[in-house]
């Protein structure tokens, strides 16, 4: 994760002790659209997680846009956060 971490340039490792669970937090908006999202295009996930992706990719797009700096933006990006993961409604 170290080394991820010195390649993106960006990021902060989490490690929940108690599961062993380790995160890697990235929330430079111009690392998540120019070098996350394109790694994920290329190499999709599978599944109900691709749907997330592509309502994160929403929300992601909305940010560097400036529109989560507006109510109706701002409301938007909450709607789609909220289909996400166990949100979700087939």
């Amino acid at each position: 994760m170290e080394l991820l971490i010195k390649y993106l340039g960006s990021g902060t490792i989490d490690i929940n002790k108690r599961t062993s669970v380790v995160c890697l937090t990235i929330t430079n908006i111009s690392i998540i659209t120019k070098i996350i999202i394109p790694l994920f295009n290329k190499y999709p996930l599978l599944g109900v997680k691709y749907l997330d992706f592509l309502d994160w990719c929403k929300i992601a797009n909305l940010m560097s846009e400036g529109k989560h700096l507006t109510n109706e933006g701002l409301k938007l990006i909450t709607e789609i956060k909220s289909g996400i993961n166990t949100g979700r409604k087939f």
